[in-house]
């Protein structure tokens, strides 16, 4: 096989867009490239982008039935050499209305860590490598 996979875009199916919109946007920082109401596309930086849109028409778009929820077997991770930059986009996601999942603490292999949920209940981690 020639081709490689990797992620150019991740989708996040969510209840209300122009919540999750202000979520990553204003919250979070992340520039709104495209925005299309029910469709809000958000650059990620180094090409890759995160697309947010509705529940339902993410469901009808995979094929599959929209009910479910709890843990959905993901996280997203965000990686930092700096516990301050941890415990600033920990406050910067409630602040934008997460919720913290797990307060940000040290780690027995010298990590320092902790998760958050956006608005619709999808899990980041904001971690130090060591």
């Amino acid at each position: 096989m020639e081709t490689k996979l990797q992620v150019n875009a991740i989708m996040l199916g969510v209840a209300d867009v122009a919540r999750a919109k202000k979520f990553y946007g204003e919250g979070l920082g992340c520039e709104i490239v495209q925005d299309y109401g029910d469709y809000v596309k958000c650059g990620l930086g180094e090409g890759a982008s995160l697309v947010l849109y509705k529940w339902d028409a993410a469901a009808e778009d995979a094929g599959v039935p929209a009910e479910g929820s709890g843990f959905r077997g993901t996280s997203f991770h965000f990686i930092t050499d700096s516990r301050d930059t941890v415990d600033e986009v920990m406050r910067a996601a409630v602040a934008a209305g997460g919720t913290v999942v797990k307060e940000a603490t040290g780690a027995e292999w010298g990590g320092y860590s902790g998760y958050f949920s956006d608005p619709d209940g999808h899990l980041w981690k904001a971690a130090t490598a060591s």
